[in-house]
């Protein structure tokens, strides 16, 4: 019996002696929302007695070990997921489960905030687009970007770029930022969005409504901030990706970053090309111009407790060759125009906390931009070029932009009272033999306040007021009243009125644009526009373990005074010029529906009407014309293969215009409606560290919109003509590779 009892004994002990030397010792990682294994992410271990590190990658079961004997402390990273970071002893298993960044609830964003702020608490209607969605559209530059988005409509020049109405008003309304710097370079009001590449973006921030008391002009209908990447976990980055589309699109680009102890930087570039394309190739000249351009990034961060300095630069250049039709008698030689862009940017930008709750923030930039035309004369026999040695055809125009943001404020969430006060100052500079005396300098300096108050749990207040002195126009005082109540956890009310002010640009005031197709020439006896804007914003969001869904109604009024246009003053010639028109209004509504089942399925619905109404002449019968959109997105995870399925659909409804010939008189356009769809697949392989990603872009085929048009003058509308804008370069295909690597301390 003894004997028994000692054998019974003996093996009891040699299994908890096997189950011991089993024993898992480390990290395990799961699925907040769905309890599965999260494989291939980054674990950095840290010893706290030795300071040694190691680190591991979780297995497909979401576990790696721990060989460090000492106690430390563990920090997991891992691409749509929140960073968590907690201690850990000698054999011990530490079981996580990690919280998914799907949601857009839990975003952070910076634009007009005090401090970083999560979506759902800031008092703006805030609209992000990550870095995930960016790739599920394939989209190489702001203007893909956003063609696909509810309320916007794009447009396109060959010479003069891609341009964007924001709630019916055109790109001069919307701020550009990138890093809350103002993007500098505008031709016909609007910035080139083709020429905002995102191959080295974080997210995009997009505020619609007035926002003139924080970012001044060209602010009125809202501001649209692209936040570029920051490496603040590991200690080396490296990303390459090459993308090529059918109709001769091939680009390419690669980032480094780094980082030690307290600092980090990282470098960046990218070339992309574009061969040219017509919808009917009878000629050389292409409706779509050939196009080749670089990019360069580098920064320089140094964070240490609550001190956060940051150095950028970037760096642009763009060639674009517009063929000439060829010359009679022979049709041997033409005449092409060479036009290169070049966009220089560097950026100081310090963000520190002076004592408790009050924050200091301070953004100085400097920024150069100009655009060389140069006219040859081609032997298409020899290709010989030879520049024609008229010199009123050549031309140079450059542009110089300074600027310094401070912003002192006090952020509490708990307080009932929060505070912003800053300055924005703003120094352009034109200079070029097609500004007018060669040389004009603008000026635009401003001090701002806006105060936070709660008086309630849910509801919000923030009034504020804009004083600025401008060296062209008396700028009047801007204010703005924003509000947030929540009515449940689940159901939010915003709501805005507020008052914007806008300033010629030096390019509206002076500059003379002079090629084949164009003729435009700057009005100085421009009047700034003034505005009066309302938006109302109701939006519920209901979250569950394994899905959420939400809906958003949101209402727009914008009424603009002097609204600056283009005129024309000789159809023979082309010639055009900037006028003030009486008054401008756009009103309008968007009806939102999104809902995700995680992880493999994301739907979302808009439907959008936008009335525009261009008084020219009051006596005239003016009327509110409106256009509609319809959107459509879908994200399918096929779970079994891990390949994931995009569709992007949009329904561009006719959209009106009015476009001046003389005094009393105008020419009133339509653009026809049509649809967009892109389809893509996308897979990663290699331990989530290769993408292949390949689909149709333009699946039914648009290239060129029908134009409908009238002539109005007296108050009357009479009988016109037609024609037609281009709007896409047709069906394409294309194919995306992305390799990335990590690694930690």
């Amino acid at each position: 019996m003894i004997r028994r009892v000692n054998l019974l004994l003996i093996i009891l002990f040699a299994g908890f002696v096997v189950i011991g030397q089993n024993q898992q010792t480390g990290v395990l990682l799961k699925d907040q929302r769905n309890n599965e294994a999260i494989a291939f992410a980054h674990v950095l271990f840290k010893s706290l007695s030795t300071g040694k590190t190691h680190t591991g990658l979780t297995d497909m079961a979401g576990y790696t070990a721990n060989p460090l004997n000492t106690t430390g402390t563990f920090t997991v990273s891992y691409v749509g997921y929140h960073t968590f970071t907690d201690t850990i002893r000698p054999g011990e298993l530490k079981r996580v489960m990690l919280q998914s960044t799907s949601i857009n609830m839990d975003e952070v964003v910076v634009t007009g905030q005090y401090t970083p702020q999560a979506v759902d608490k800031s008092i703006f209607r805030v609209k992000v687009i990550g870095a995930r969605e960016i790739e599920q559209k394939a989209s190489s530059n702001l203007k893909e970007l956003m063609a696909t988005e509810l309320n916007i409509r794009s447009s396109n020049d060959g010479v003069l770029g891609s341009g964007i109405t924001l709630q019916g008003l055109g790109g001069e309304h919307v701020k550009f930022l990138i890093d809350g710097v103002p993007v500098i370079g505008r031709m016909n009001g609007n910035i080139d969005l083709s020429q905002l590449n995102l191959y080295n973006v974080s997210h995009i921030e997009i505020i619609e409504g007035p926002m003139s008391v924080i970012y001044g002009s060209n602010a009125l209908a809202g501001v649209i901030n692209i936040i570029t990447k920051e490496n603040k976990y590991t200690s080396l980055e490296t990303n390459a990706e090459a993308y090529t589309e059918s109709v001769g699109v091939y680009n390419f680009n690669a980032d480094i970053a780094l980082k030690k102890n307290r600092w980090s930087g990282s470098l960046a570039g990218a070339r992309n090309f574009f061969g040219g394309y017509s919808a009917v190739d009878t000629s050389r000249a292409k409706q779509w111009k050939p196009k080749r351009q670089y990019n360069a990034d580098a920064s320089l961060a140094y964070n240490h407790k609550s001190l956060h300095a940051r150095l950028t630069t970037s760096y642009f250049n763009e060639y674009i060759l517009h063929k000439g039709d060829l010359l009679p008698s022979y049709y041997e030689t033409a005449f092409d125009n060479h036009f290169t862009t070049n966009r220089f940017t560097t950026t100081a930008d310090i963000k520190t906390k002076l004592f408790e709750n009050r924050h200091l923030n301070v953004l100085a930039s400097y920024g150069y931009y100009n655009r060389i035309k140069n006219n040859y004369l081609i032997d298409l026999t020899t290709l010989e070029e030879n520049l024609t040695l008229d010199p009123d055809i050549q031309d140079t125009s450059s542009f110089g932009q300074y600027l310094l943001r401070a912003e002192f404020s006090k952020s509490n969430d708990n307080s009932p009272f929060n505070y912003q006060l800053g300055i924005d100052l703003n120094y352009e500079t034109g200079t070029g033999k097609r500004v007018l005396n060669k040389e004009q300098v603008l000026g635009d300096y401003a001090a701002f306040l806006n105060v936070k108050i709660k008086p309630t749990l849910r509801l919000m207040l923030q009034p504020g007021l804009r004083y600025s002195y401008n060296t062209k126009y008396k700028a009047p005082l801007v204010y703005s009243l924003n509000a947030k109540y929540d009515l449940t956890e689940e159901f939010s009310l915003r709501a805005s009125l507020a008052k914007g002010f806008r300033s010629p640009s030096l390019k509206e005031l002076y500059l003379e644009f002079v090629d084949v197709n164009h003729n435009i020439r700057g009005n100085e006896n421009l009047e700034a526009e003034d505005s009066k804007n309302f938006n109302l914003s109701l939006k519920y969001h209901h979250e569950k373990p394994t899905y959420d869904y939400g809906a958003e109604l949101s209402l727009f009024y914008n009424n603009i005074y002097n609204s600056i246009i283009l005129a024309s003053l000789d159809p023979a010639s082309s010639l055009y010029t900037y006028v003030n028109l009486s008054q401008f209004i756009t009103q309008g509504y968007q009806l939102n529906f999104n809902n995700r089942i995680y992880p493999w399925l994301e739907i979302k619905l808009g439907l959008s009407q936008t009335g525009r109404n261009q008084i020219y002449d009051k006596s005239a019968d003016n009327e509110m014309v409106y256009s509609t959109d319809v959107m459509t997105q879908v994200s399918y995870l096929w779970r079994q293969t891990q390949m994931r399925f995009n569709v992007f659909y949009k329904y561009n409804g006719e959209y009106p215009e009015i476009l001046l010939r003389s005094e009393n008189q105008a020419y009133k356009i339509i653009t026809s409606a049509y649809h967009t769809m892109d389809l893509s697949v996308s897979r990663q392989f290699w331990k989530n560290q290769l993408t292949l990603q390949t689909g149709v872009k333009n699946l039914f085929d648009v290239n060129n919109i029908d134009v409908r048009g009238n002539i109005s003058g007296g108050g009357e509308i009479h009988s016109g003509g037609g024609g037609s804008s281009i709007a896409g370069w047709g069906r394409t295909f294309f194919v995306r590779l992305n390799i990335s690597f990590k690694k930690f301390d």
